[in-house]
């Protein structure tokens, strides 16, 4: 079956069969899917945790429907999906996604399944017992917590993939201390009075992650690709000690120090005590970055130094006419992966073992029918589904 394309940047409907057989193109994309409990509450409601569990009940929640729909019409083989709350029950998130709505055909697409999927604990809402914002009083919840969250488990991650994935053998590093990394941005963090933001004894129990890094080997044809996945802080909300672009920064540079490796890497220590950076040279690295080399608050040497490792692939960028028409007074409009303007979700190839053959972003332009799909933050997210595909070569 030939791939039906709508634009040359825009998203192709259907994967060649041949290339799906063979494993030798495999469609890689991340979505920040904004499936969390405060996206299903009213205006002035504060979420429990118990609201996608709610939401994904039936089959035909409008929202839901629309991102499945885009999953749908891209087709990814390996899908990493941001802000999809984390329940330690699959039950409870991720069966109901993948049989009520993955797996039922949407507006005509071919239903779609992935047999393998990875979600984990992450940071944000996970009480800290600490006054990190420095309001008085240790909340426990929101910006008290060890990522931000008002429960355990909001904005978690979620991997699907077509392809095995090695369990045994993935490294989270939830629990990594912030402290740990060398020349961390933490340690001279002052508020507008000029005192330490965090006292040493706060700094000695911060994580790093605000949600978490994973990186989860999948096997295909007999070899190793490393899905190194995460979603940094976003570099705002904060004031003038920049909490928040210190740690985004840190959390983006944690990936530069990883795939480096040597001694570079030595100080990096997985939850299970592992230590070191990658050990392989393939991999690619998928998340929500909130960061910009061109654009936004972030701390640009961070993402700057990531896109320019010597071990990643440079070169095509993902792209679309919806993003072109969404800023047009943007000279990065095309490549912009957010409604608000700014290119903030990546996919990241190695060098190393792959050839990119395409890439693009899921924004139809404003006069194509699949618009509705993205019409509004409303209608699914106010990111858009990027993705790449790569050719294993050995």
């Amino acid at each position: 079956m030939s791939r039906l394309c709508i634009t040359l940047v825009f998203v192709a409907l259907l994967m060649p069969v041949g290339a799906h057989s063979e494993g030798r193109v495999i469609r890689v994309a991340t979505f920040n899917v904004s499936m969390e409990g405060g996206n299903y509450v009213g205006k002035g409601v504060t979420p429990s945790g118990h609201e996608l569990p709610a939401a994904l009940s039936n089959s035909d929640h409008p929202q839901i429907s629309n991102i499945a729909e885009i999953i749908q019409r891209v087709r990814p083989d390996i899908l990493l999906l941001n802000e999809f709350d984390y329940h330690a029950d699959p039950a409870r998130g991720v069966k109901p996604f993948l049989e009520r709505y993955l797996q039922q055909s949407r507006a005509g697409t071919t239903a779609i399944d992935y047999p393998y999927f990875y979600q984990g604990p992450v940071n944000t809402g996970v009480d800290s017992g600490m006054d990190l914002d420095r309001d008085g009083k240790a909340s426990g919840t929101g910006n008290d917590a060890f990522g931000f969250g008002l429960y355990p488990g909001q904005y978690g991650m979620l991997l699907f993939s077509r392809y095995p994935i090695d369990f045994e053998a993935i490294r989270s590093f939830q629990l990594f201390k912030w402290k740990d990394m060398p020349g961390n941005l933490m340690a001279d963090m002052r508020g507008a009075d000029g005192e330490l933001w965090y006292s040493n004894e706060i700094q000695e129990q911060l994580r790093l992650s605000s949600k978490s890094h994973w990186d989860i080997p999948v096997r295909i044809n007999g070899k190793s690709l490393h899905v190194l996945a995460s979603h940094p802080t976003p570099p705002v909300f904060d004031g003038p000690e920049d909490r928040n672009g210190r740690r985004n920064h840190d959390e983006i540079r944690f990936w530069t120090d990883y795939i480096e490796g040597g001694d570079q890497a030595a100080y990096i220590y997985d939850d299970k005590g592992g230590s070191g950076g990658l050990q392989d040279n393939r991999f690619v690295v998928v998340g929500d970055l909130n960061a910009s080399m061109e654009e936004g608050d972030a701390r640009r040497e961070g993402i700057t130094a990531l896109l320019g490792h010597a071990k990643v692939r440079r070169g095509l960028l993902p792209s679309s006419d919806g993003g072109r028409a969404n800023r047009a007074d943007s000279t990065f409009g095309p490549t912009h992966t957010a409604s608000w303007g700014m290119r903030a979700d990546y996919v990241i190839p190695s060098k190393a073992g792959w050839r990119v053959i395409d890439a693009g972003v899921f924004w139809p332009a404003p006069d194509d029918p699949l618009r509705r799909l993205v019409n509004k933050r409303g209608s699914s997210s106010d990111h858009r589904l990027v993705w790449m595909d790569l050719e294993l070569i050995d």
